[in-house]
C-alpha cells in the first residue's frame, strides 16, 4: 500500500513503525514524491546521534569498571569483569558496524573518563583525587579484552 505524503506525515506522529513499512516501501516503488523527507531526514540524523551516545555509554561503563578493577582490587567482582567484556564487545561491534566512529573515540575519551571518574568517586567512596585526573588508559587498551589494569 502506498501512502500520499500528507498520509506519511500523519503516520509518522501516529503509527511509527507502519511509518517506516510505508517510507521504505515509497523508496523501494521510486515513488519519491510520496516520501515525507522532513521526517525521513530528521529519522537519519537521530540514528547517526543514538549511535554515538551508544559508543559515549559503553565507553562511560567500560572506564568506570577499569577504575574500580584498578583502584580496588579487594572490591572486585565476577559482575564488574563481566560488565567490562560485554561493554566491549558493544563497542567493537559499533565500530565494526560504523568504523566512521573510530577516530570519534579519541575526541570522546576525555569526557567518557571525567563522567566515568566521577561515577567511581560517588561508587566507591574512595577520594576524586584517588583516580588520575586524565585518562590512564589508551583507547586500545580500553577495548583489548586481555587488558587488566594492575592494582596500585
Amino acid at each position: 500500500m502506498t501512502f500520499s505524503k500528507r498520509q506519511a506525515k500523519t503516520l509518522y506522529q501516529t503509527d511509527y513503525l507502519c511509518w517506516i513499512e510505508a517510507t521504505l516501501q515509497n523508496l523501494r516503488s521510486r515513488c519519491y514524491d510520496s516520501v515525507d523527507w522532513e521526517n525521513l531526514i530528521e529519522e537519519i540524523e537521530a540514528m547517526g546521534k543514538r549511535e554515538r551516545r551508544s559508543l559515549e555509554s559503553n565507553l562511560v561503563v567500560i572506564l568506570l569498571h577499569l577504575l574500580k578493577w584498578q583502584f580496588q582490587p579487594k572490591n572486585r567482582t565476577g559482575s564488574g569483569s563481566r560488565s567490562i567484556a560485554e561493554h566491549r564487545r558493544r563497542v567493537t561491534r559499533l565500530l565494526q558496524d560504523s568504523p566512521s566512529l573510530k577516530p570519534y573515540c579519541d575526541r570522546l575519551l576525555p569526557d567518557c573518563y571525567a563522567s566515568a571518574r566521577e561515577q567511581a568517586h560517588l561508587e566507591t567512596g574512595l577520594p576524586l583525587n584517588s583516580f588520575p585526573p586524565n585518562c590512564p588508559y589508551a583507547i586500545a587498551d580500553i577495548l583489548d579484552r586481555t587488558f587488566w589494569p594492575n592494582s596500585r
